[in-house]
């Protein structure tokens, strides 16, 4: 019995044998038909590469199309040649740079291109058709818009209704509102612009009006746009905003004219460059292939060895200064001196009280606090007609809203400042012809008649016997006074 329990008791201790795995039969279908997924996916691969190609090369011929030709194109105005047999062309999917000093003709030719002038000679063809005179309604049909350099909207209106405006949208007899402030909604939130399309224009700054400006633009759908100086009232997160719409605009096949003095810029955003000089077009190259010397010797019409020469000038002695200003929010504790033969310059971010600050100083704004000093004795200043008799101008920020009676001629503008100056009681305003040609002539401007209703510079260049000049910005108006020789009797500064 014993020998028995001891082999039970050993067969219980001995270890089971590992399972073997069964090995399933091969699936030949399964294995055929991952085989003919791979081999699908694979042509679809093909496929969308083939097409992307198609379209990548669709793409080189729709930017080697020629949408605009523009030949001899000539235009005169009293007393000028504005355009002198220019030639321009534009491309499909391009961003072309027109570039030229001031006064060289590129808003003109623009401006004969969206119907605003009519050619006196010349052939203009738009997308292979040949057109004669437009006007702004038959070019915005064609499909060319424009933004101007100077802001052209309604200020009473809303930014949709400025939008919208001479394209109204309607409900019967009635506008649709609605309608219209839903679409310019939309079209603001796609260009990342937060404003609400029922503020009245007036009420925004110049950099939201400039934005309004283009968002009007881009809501007719145009193929051709033109853009006169867009970033001159825009900071800089709002730049970078602008050239995102126009690469998009660019990959859509939009052909862009893009217009600015900040040659910088160019870098980011375009393609070719034309170059004009004294109302003539002067050359067109690839904008990859030029440099930027090269472009200012091809603007000013020679070699530009230096762009910023140091110009030394003696320092004289202090004849203006601000102490302890203060003026709303934004002006607070400003201190500063002024030099003789000396230019101040403000910098800053926009918000930063640059603007507010000359504003203060011209009496424009009422100030809570502080001096001001002129030839070391203090003067006060509580209105602009005390800063003009005490010596002191300003060029405000928006000439044409704040600088400007437009409805008014240049000899009236001329005089406004120098009414003790130009006549009296028994005298009639700006004393002789020889003194309206002498201003002319020192301030560099050209005009058939004085009792033309011109924009000129602005009424603060008509003081032909003040001494200081106030700047709220550097501003090429400064540039184009120190060009023109024009001296005054005493030495002046600059702010």
């Amino acid at each position: 019995m014993t020998p028995i329990i001891q082999v039970e008791h050993f067969s219980k201790l001995r270890k089971k044998p590992p399972l073997r795995r069964k090995i399933p039969p091969l699936d030949l279908y399964g294995a055929f038909a991952k085989l003919l997924l791979v081999i699908k996916r694979a042509k679809k691969t093909d496929r969308k590469f083939i097409e992307l190609q198609n379209k990548k090369e669709a793409g080189d011929q729709g930017m080697s199309e020629t949408i605009v030709s523009m030949r001899g194109i000539c235009k005169s105005f009293p007393g000028v040649k504005a355009l002198d047999h220019v030639d321009f062309e534009l491309r499909s999917g391009e961003v072309m740079a027109l570039l030229g000093e001031n006064g060289a003709g590129k808003s003109t030719l623009m401006k004969v291109l969206s119907g605003v002038y009519q050619r006196d000679e010349g052939t203009l063809e738009i997308f292979g058709k040949q057109y004669g005179d437009l006007n702004p309604r038959l070019a915005q049909e064609v499909g060319v818009a424009i933004i101007h350099q100077e802001l052209n909207m309604c200020k009473h209106l809303s930014v949709a209704e400025n939008m919208f405006l001479g394209r109204e949208k309607r409900k019967g007899i009635r506008l649709d509102n609605a309608s219209m402030e839903a679409e310019a909604k939309g079209i603001l939130d796609e260009l990342k612009i937060d404003l609400d399309p029922r503020q009245v224009v007036r009420e925004l700054p110049v950099s939201k009006q400039q934005m309004v400006e283009i968002a009007k633009a881009l809501s007719t759908n145009a193929r051709i746009l033109i853009m006169d100086e867009p970033t001159s009232a825009l900071t800089a997160r709002e730049i970078d905003d602008l050239f995102r719409i126009i690469r998009e605009l660019k990959a859509k096949g939009c052909g862009i004219v893009y217009i600015s003095h900040r040659l910088e810029e160019l870098q980011h955003i375009v393609d070719r460059v034309t170059i004009m000089r004294d109302g003539q077009y002067i050359t067109s190259m690839d904008f990859q292939g030029v440099t930027l010397d090269e472009i200012i010797a091809y603007m000013v019409g020679r070699e530009i060895k230096e762009k910023f020469p140091r110009v030394t000038c003696q320092k004289g002695k202090k004849v203006f200064e601000v102490r302890g200003l203060n003026a709303g929010r934004m002006v607070r504790d400003i201190d500063f001196s002024l030099y003789e033969g000396e230019i101040v310059g403000f910098a800053g971010l926009m918000g930063a009280g640059r603007t507010e600050t000359t504003r203060a100083i011209f009496g424009v704004d009422p100030k809570e606090g502080g001096q001001i000093l002129l030839d070391g004795q203090e003067v006060t200043i509580k209105n602009p007609k005390d800063a003009i008799q005490a010596g002191i101008v300003l060029a405000p920020e928006d000439r044409k809203k704040d600088g400007l009676c437009t409805k008014l001629s240049i000899r009236h503008n001329i005089a406004l400042p120098n009414l003790d100056f130009l006549c009296n009681r028994s005298t009639p305003l700006i004393r002789s012809p020889a003194t309206r040609r002498n201003f002319l002539r020192n301030m560099g401007m050209r005009s058939p008649s004085m009792r033309r209703r011109k924009k000129p510079l602005t009424p603060w260049a008509a003081s032909l016997s003040r001494r200081l000049p106030s700047f709220p910005r550097s501003t090429p108006l400064c540039w184009q006074r120190s060009r023109s020789g024009m001296r005054s009797t005493r030495p002046c500064g600059k702010i």
